[in-house]
């Protein structure tokens, strides 16, 4: 046990220091993500590390992708895409909280939490660094009137499709771990696009108003997602 302990932590000090070099995650950034990673791989094993690389990748790959044209809109991730401590906790924490309970209880309604919750992560950054690019006519989504790109709150029709592609993608690292794959397919796939809605409902309303920031708003989304998938889950199971 210790030694795949000390293989573990040996493979996350690589992929956090990969982060790193690749200016995905400053330094802080890279020690949060190989801590949340850990955590992972411990509570939940194989799949959900994956589920949560995945989330890593496609993230960087979205927050990369036309970077300068998004400069040029206004619209860019600050520190020129270079993600922090507080970005890694805000979506990552959540699915620790679930695979913990999940390593506790050995119950499918956990499995079907924490893959809402990364699924809530994956596809509200998706979401949002896509359809900040091929979004038209965003609206806000409390009242749905016309919202400039990135603002907080707005959505559009390539954003909530950008969404639910990266709500599904995630859904799929669940299926092997429960035996009742469409019933889990069905939970994540709505608490991971539910969540990724409430991400906006919140930074339209409470992250407008200084209450929340983008890293608690991203908590709160993905809690909120992960309880959906949880609720949806145990209801229908």
């Amino acid at each position: 046990m210790l030694e795949r302990i000390a293989v573990d932590v040996a493979v996350m000090a690589v992929l956090g220091l990969g982060a790193y070099k690749a200016r995905a995650l400053d330094k802080k950034g890279s020690l949060a993500a190989a801590l949340i990673g850990l955590a992972v791989v411990e509570c939940g094993g194989l799949y959900p590390f994956l589920a949560m690389l995945t989330f890593v990748v496609l993230g960087v790959v979205a927050t990369k992708y036309r970077f300068s044209e998004k400069i040029k809109l206004g619209v860019a991730q600050s520190g020129n895409g270079i993600r922090s401590w507080g970005n890694v906790l805000g979506n990552g924490l959540p699915a620790v909280i679930f695979l913990a309970l999940e390593y506790l209880a050995h119950r499918d309604v956990f499995w079907a939490a924490s893959f809402a919750a990364i699924a809530t992560a994956n596809g509200d950054t998706l979401a949002s660094e896509l359809g900040k690019v091929f979004g038209k006519n965003p609206r806000l989504i409390t009242n749905l009137k016309p919202a400039r790109a990135g603002t907080n709150g707005a959505v559009s029709l390539a954003g909530e499709f950008f969404a639910l592609l990266g709500v599904f993608v995630i859904t799929l690292f669940a299926l092997p771990l429960t035996s009742h794959e469409l019933l889990m397919l069905f939970a994540v796939v709505v608490g991971g696009w539910i969540g990724v809605n409430i991400d906006s409902l919140i930074g339209a309303t409470l992250e407008n108003k200084g209450i929340t920031d983008n890293n608690s708003t991203n908590f709160l989304a993905s809690l909120l997602g992960g309880l959906i998938g949880a609720a949806v889950f145990y209801v229908l199971a």
